[in-house]
């Protein structure tokens, strides 16, 4: 095991895209901007608190009712902080130009972050991931993890955690 890898509960990430996906698709289908700023503020704080943004619907909700079960790998958590702060910033711009009225530039950036999470979600790559060990491979100091052992740079980990060694 890389001695930088963490136990990481995928779920709660992986929960996290979907109800990012689904709110901002909601936004747009009902033109309800604020919806799309209360988004960008869960994706700002849970960056800042090192959480997964709506990591709560998943530690609360599905998980206790048994609909998504704990999906542990070893894994970096500072690429996913990145990624989501990076998406949280791309929906902040979003949002503001929103209710700027530039709508088409706003609802464009929305759909990009949607679009990424979904990808992120549902094909397991990550952008931001793919972002953040590729500016480590280009040796800005504070991108300072590696992808996991034999992992793909922003792809997710096969190894689970229960396979330590």
């Amino acid at each position: 095991m890389n001695e930088t890898s963490k136990k990481i509960d995928h779920s709660a990430l992986i929960s996290s895209q979907v109800v990012i996906v689904l709110l901002n698709v909601l936004a747009f289908i009902l033109d309800q901007p604020w919806l799309a700023a209360v988004v960008t503020t869960a994706m700002l704080v849970g960056t800042i608190l090192s959480v997964p943004g709506f990591g709560f619907v998943y530690r609360f909700l599905l998980r206790p009712i048994g609909l998504v079960k704990p999906y542990i790998l070893l894994d970096n958590p500072e690429p996913h902080r990145f990624s989501q702060g990076f998406g949280g910033v791309v929906m902040l711009a979003g949002t503001i130009l929103l209710f700027s009225g530039a709508s088409v530039a706003g609802w464009s950036l929305i759909w990009l972050v949607a679009a990424l999470a979904a990808l992120n979600a549902f094909g397991g790559f990550c952008v931001g991931c793919f972002v953040y060990y590729w500016l480590n491979r280009l040796g800005v100091p504070v991108f300072s993890k590696h992808p996991p052992e034999g992992t793909f740079p922003g792809a997710r980990p096969k190894r689970t955690a229960t396979h330590e060694s």
